[in-house]
């Protein structure tokens, strides 16, 4: 069952519960930082409901964070395996359906599979990344490159993600864009 999606300033005159299920869609869940940030209202607007999002995201114990990142999908997850939010943001429902484009799509969804399990077996926490409409190839290089990354820094722009996917979703389903 797909949830309405509630704007501001409403989100601010919910229970903490209500606004908790109100703000999951764009968080794909994560229930001990949702309870966090609905506990920290008035949003007022929001910008200051995801300056909060992030502050909360990168204060909160590690264990959490990572329970935050990986209440997202894994990059290239099977399609009838994602949120509907995450299933257009990952360009399923764009995707041509000839020989040649079934092809790459098998290459990079076999590339991501192998890249997935290189950074979690890494980092301990599945890769997120802003996608913004991105082709699934596209991101091969970006996923790449982390594996050389710090963890500490690994955690920190995985965190800063998941806040930018939350605050571009808030803007599509408010039609802000």
């Amino acid at each position: 069952m797909t949830r309405a999606f509630v704007p501001l300033p409403a989100l601010d005159e919910l229970d903490d519960a209500a606004c908790a299920a109100a703000l999951a869609p764009l968080f794909e869940g994560a229930p001990r930082f949702l309870a966090r940030l609905a506990e920290v209202r008035p949003f007022g607007d929001e910008a200051t409901l995801f300056e909060r999002a992030r502050a909360i995201a990168h204060a909160i114990p590690e264990p959490e964070q990572v329970e935050l990142i990986d209440a997202h999908p894994r990059l290239g997850a099977p399609p009838g395996s994602v949120s509907a939010l995450s299933f257009r943001e990952q360009g399923y429902d764009v995707e041509a359906a000839d020989a040649a484009a079934e092809a790459e799509r098998a290459r990079v969804a076999a590339a991501l599979v192998r890249l997935n399990e290189a950074y979690e077996d890494r980092f301990g926490f599945r890769c997120c990344v802003f996608v913004a409409g991105r082709p699934r190839a596209a991101l091969l290089p970006e996923l790449e490159s982390t594996l050389d990354a710090d963890r500490h820094a690994e955690l920190h722009r995985a965190l800063d993600a998941v806040v930018d996917i939350a605050a571009d979703r808030y803007r599509t389903l408010s039609g802000a864009r």
